[in-house]
């Protein structure tokens, strides 16, 4: 993977977690997330909890944008978006974006996250 692409990549993934953090959760700009919270957790302490996370995003896009750790950031996020979206699968397919098929996306998601951290998934190994 050349610079370049590296970079992108970086801004991508830190700009999903910023989105996702700030602009939905944070400043509840997408109300269905905090249904999603309420739904998973309990609505008692949904809207704290759904702005606690939302800092934890917009904490997860400044490491990315640190670019320490990155295997261990994307380790990381990889664990939690397939945590994040395999509960919502379960419990709140009806409020999702694309209702089951945010599985799919979440996917690729973990998939370029993936390809980011470690390099390609499935590149061919030399013979021996």
């Amino acid at each position: 993977m050349g610079p370049r692409l590296k970079i992108l990549l970086r801004y991508g993934i830190a700009a999903v977690w910023l989105a996702n953090g700030l602009l939905c959760k944070v400043l509840h700009l997408v109300p269905r997330h905090e249904a999603i919270v309420g739904r998973i957790l309990g609505a008692a302490y949904a809207a704290p909890l759904t702005r606690l996370i939302g800092v934890a995003e917009i904490g997860m896009a400044a490491w990315v944008l640190s670019g320490r750790g990155v295997r261990l950031s994307v380790a990381t996020q990889i664990g939690l978006v397939v945590v994040m979206n395999v509960l919502e699968f379960a419990l709140a397919p009806d409020l999702l974006l694309w209702h089951r098929l945010n599985i799919v996306f979440a996917g690729l998601f973990a998939l370029l996250l993936y390809y980011y951290g470690f390099g390609r998934p499935f590149a061919a190994t030399p013979p021996a």
